[in-house]
Formats: C-alpha cells, sequence, structure tokens
C-alpha cells in the first residue's frame, strides 16, 4: 500500500525539534567544560564553534540521528572535506580533538555505547617551528626609543616587557592584577590554564619598569579601583584585542616576521631561555605547561640553529 508522503511543514517542525535537543546536548556539554573542566571562555567557544561545524557537516535538520549514531565514515567525510577546503591538518586535527571530547563525554554519560571516533584516525601534521624574535630585535624592541611619551607609552612598554620576560599567556596577562606582584621578593603571581598557579621570577629590568610604571598610574588614575595591573586607555580593565593591537604594533616596527601576536614573545622568551642554556624543565614550569611533550617544540627551534650554526662552520659540510 502506498504511504502518503509526509507534508513539508512537518518535516520543518521536525528539523526544529531535532537542532533544539542537540543544541541543548551541546551547551550541557560547553556548561561541563567551562565548570568541571575549568576551561577559558575562549577554549569553550572554540569547542562549540567546531562541534556546530560538524553538526551543520552532517546537515542535522533532515537527519536527527546521525550525530547521536554516528558512523566513522561520517566524521571522516568531515575531515575529508575539511581538508579540501584548505584547511590545515593542525585546524583539522584540533576540530577533531573537540569531537572526541564531546562523544567522550557522551559515553561517559550513558548518552551512547560505543564511541565512533575510535576508529578514526586523525590526519598527520607536521610539526610548525614558533615564530620569535631575534635578540638584536628585541633589543631594539625594549630600548625604549619606539614608545611615546606619556601614560600610554609606559603602558604599552610594560605590556612588551611583561610579555617577553615572564612569557606570559594573554589571559593570564589580561587578569594580572597587583595584589599578583610581589616587587620585594621580584616574583609575579600568575593564575594559568585550569587555574593552576605558578610563581615567575621578575627580572631586574622588569622589575625597575614596574616600580615606575606603578607610580605613575597612580598619578594618572588617582584612586582608580581597577585591580589588574594593566589599564586601557581610560583606565579601565584591558582586553585581548587590545593587547593583541600592542603587541603587532610595535613587533611591526623591529621585524618582518609574519606572525606578530603577543605568543611571539611567549615563544621569544622560552627560546631565548633555551638557547642560553636552561634547562627544559624549568622553562616548562616557568609557561604553565602541563607536560613536557609542549615545551619540547623549543629544542626543535634550537635543533634547526644548531644545524644552521654546523652547516656555516664545518669545513666539510
Amino acid at each position: 500500500m502506498h504511504q502518503a508522503k509526509m507534508p513539508d511543514f512537518f518535516w520543518e517542525v521536525l528539523k526544529k525539534i531535532v537542532f533544539c535537543i542537540h543544541k541543548n546536548m551541546l551547551n550541557i556539554f560547553l556548561k561541563y567544560l567551562e565548570i568541571e573542566r575549568n576551561y577559558s571562555a575562549r577554549t569553550v567557544r572554540s569547542y562549540g564553534d567546531d562541534l556546530l561545524q560538524f553538526f551543520s557537516f552532517c546537515n542535522l535538520p533532515t537527519n536527527g540521528n546521525e550525530c547521536i549514531n554516528v558512523q566513522p565514515r561520517t566524521v571522516r567525510a568531515w575531515l575529508a572535506h575539511l581538508i579540501e577546503s584548505g584547511s590545515s591538518a593542525r585546524t583539522v586535527n584540533r576540530k577533531l580533538s573537540s569531537l572526541r571530547s564531546f562523544y567522550r563525554y557522551l559515553v561517559a554519560q550513558g548518552t551512547i555505547k560505543n564511541n565512533p571516533l575510535k576508529k578514526v584516525v586523525a590526519p598527520k601534521a607536521g610539526k610548525r617551528l614558533p615564530d620569535f624574535l631575534k635578540p638584536s630585535e628585541t633589543d631594539a624592541l625594549l630600548d625604549g626609543n619606539l614608545f611615546p611619551e606619556g601614560f600610554i607609552g609606559m603602558r604599552d612598554y610594560i605590556v612588551i616587557s611583561l610579555f617577553y620576560f615572564t612569557g606570559l599567556r594573554v589571559s593570564e596577562l589580561a587578569t594580572l592584577t597587583i595584589t599578583n606582584i610581589d616587587l620585594g621578593n621580584s616574583t609575579l603571581k600568575v593564575l594559568g590554564k585550569g587555574s593552576k598557579e605558578r610563581i615567575v621570577p621578575i627580572h631586574p629590568e622588569l622589575k625597575l619598569s614596574l616600580t615606575h610604571y606603578l607610580s605613575e598610574r597612580e598619578n594618572f588614575f588617582p584612586n582608580n579601583l581597577q585591580p589588574c595591573i594593566i589599564l586601557s586607555n581610560n583606565g579601565g580593565k584591558p582586553y585581548s584585542k587590545m593587547l593583541y593591537r600592542i603587541v603587532k604594533q610595535y613587533i611591526s616596527l623591529v621585524s618582518t616576521i609574519d606572525k606578530r601576536s603577543p605568543h611571539v614573545l611567549r615563544h621569544t622568551f622560552a627560546t631565548h631561555l633555551l638557547n642560553k642554556g636552561a634547562d627544559i624543565n624549568a622553562i616548562k614550569e616557568l609557561l604553565g605547561h602541563a607536560n613536557l611533550s609542549a615545551t619540547q617544540i623549543y629544542t626543535h627551534t634550537s635543533f634547526e640553529k644548531l644545524k644552521k650554526t654546523y652547516a656555516q662552520a664545518h669545513p666539510r659540510a
């Protein structure tokens, strides 16, 4: 017997219902990352964007069970689509990591029995060496001649100095408060990823600059109750885009490297320490890395320098 075709409006309603179900599942997962895993707002947003992209690829409105009972072939098709669209292996692996975390969570919660991602192999990503400044470029950056007179120039100089002398992340500098500074002991208390605290020594040059800056900060903004060390132009809390803009502006004056973000100064901090003979485990602690594998990329950078020196100096090279 021939079955009547469902009217179009029925499918439109079904699409909305299925999407809402998955959106709620996604929201619960993102709340889990934020509250229980203590991930930053930026990281949580990145997970959400990756998963919504996957849901869209699966065409959830027309097949609501596709992402609940997803098959490995669906994930592989998505990965192939990303690569064909020009995404790098590094980007694809990051998105795949988001998906793995989501499905591990569904298994743990009993929503699904089997994790379909177990049979999916990640594309091999080549190791990308971090960009960093040469010592001569950092000298030019920190000699003070690039910065304008007044509070703004002084503030910008402290931003650059803190990134280079301490290796802080953007989020760490944005939330660094006056109470985190112990000038007497020449240390900074940093709240890193996962709310893990670490103590970073303050270089004598940075200590001198900070002492002067904090004094002038009080003069420019008397009775300001903002606890953050870095202030916006009007004395408010700093924000990530402001810090990126400051760093890009001044790196552009001393270097032609493509990347000019705060992370370049973090890479420079680690690379210069390693090149001067610092122990890699000590660098790991200073950077706040959870494991040594994240720090070992700097050994590749130094080894590339070593190979170049060998090729230039060895008479038979």
